[in-house]
């Protein structure tokens, strides 16, 4: 059995991870689905959520993920995802805003309370995310 499988992570506007791991975990829609080298073929649903990945050289690659399906073989795992951002990449004052704009919808009685929701629970995730990626960072520092 082989030791690592092929990841890619694709949203609408592109391919935005191809890479190899040894491990991942994904956000399915009845929790969290960890995936070794081997994993039974499966296709899931995503909700939103961290979905993160070990590389071979053992760095932990982690990204907000929000909403989507995941096709699982032996040797691959493809997620097809509606938004998905690198941890790195994340806006944290943006998601701020993004989770006040969320709140605030929610206090209007005449707005869309599920998008509303939707708004916050992908920013929380977003700030989360960030949120792990930077104390990770702070482990570099000699």
């Amino acid at each position: 059995m082989a030791d690592t499988f092929q990841i890619e992570i694709v949203t609408p506007e592109r391919l935005l991870v191809s890479d190899q791991a040894t491990e991942a975990q994904v956000p399915g829609t009845s929790g969290y689905l960890g995936i070794l080298p081997g994993h039974a073929p499966l296709i899931t649903e995503l909700r939103s959520g961290e979905l993160s990945y070990r590389r071979p050289d053992g760095k932990i690659e982690r990204l907000a993920l929000h909403w989507g399906f995941a096709e699982v073989l032996p040797d691959k795992v493809t997620v097809l995802a509606e938004r998905a951002e690198k941890a790195a990449d994340i806006d944290v004052e943006g998601a701020k805003r993004q989770q006040e704009m969320g709140e605030e919808q929610l206090k209007d009685p005449n707005a869309n309370k599920e998008e509303a929701l939707r708004l916050i629970e992908r920013a929380k995730t977003r700030l989360e995310v960030a949120g792990r990626h930077d104390s990770s960072m702070l482990n570099l520092v000699p």
